[in-house]
């Protein structure tokens, strides 16, 4: 039984953190250097659909404005910008000479002149993806596994008795039924 809560808390918490500490995006950029520049930007930058987590470790098949940032950051990246160049630019603003980039132009199309305004002009310091996140998933992934046992606990109470709680209960229920038999003889014999 300790074997199994052991694998268990193994499983629970030392493979997730696996998870926390990879990468947790994709991209388009094949040169490694590019690459590193990339998720350094992405990890400095917020998620728009969910500002808990860096925009890296969105996910993009539930949050398109934010799929379309990543490949606004590739085109930044791709034009030789640093990544400490494209977070200062999210927070402060590229200019209007960013109008002509094709996600900037989509963003036009779509009708989400927001987007649009906030980058050409900046979304301020509210777009820095601080403080870490992984403090907030660790403490959710701690309280998730909390309540995991004591579900576990809680259902172990009503689990059929062993042998051993049983003979005990028999052996309670043997003396019970001696006691009240004398107690029968005793208010018999005063009679």
């Amino acid at each position: 039984m300790k074997q199994k809560i052991v694998l268990l808390l193994f499983v629970v918490f030392f493979l997730p953190i696996n998870n926390l500490l990879s990468q947790t995006t994709t991209t388009s950029l094949k040169d490694p250097q590019q690459v590193q520049i990339f998720l350094e930007a992405t990890r400095r930058i917020r998620c728009i659909c969910l500002p808990s987590l860096p925009i890296q470790a969105c996910s993009f098949n539930m949050c398109t404005a934010s799929s379309y940032l990543k490949t606004f950051i590739e085109n930044r990246i791709k034009e030789g910008m640093s990544a400490d160049d494209i977070v200062s630019k999210m927070e402060h603003g590229f200019g209007e000479e960013i109008l002509n980039d094709s996600v900037v132009k989509h963003f036009t199309e779509e009708g989400n002149q927001g987007m649009v305004n906030s980058i050409v002009y900046g979304f301020g310091p509210k777009i820095l993806a601080t403080p870490d996140s992984t403090w907030i998933n660790v403490t959710l992934l701690g309280i998730g596994v909390l309540g995991l046992i004591l579900i576990y606990f809680y259902f172990q109470r009503w689990k059929p008795k062993t042998e051993s709680s049983r003979a005990a209960n028999q052996s309670s229920t043997s003396d019970t039924n001696e006691i009240k038999e004398k107690i029968r003889k005793w208010e018999n014999s005063e009679e």
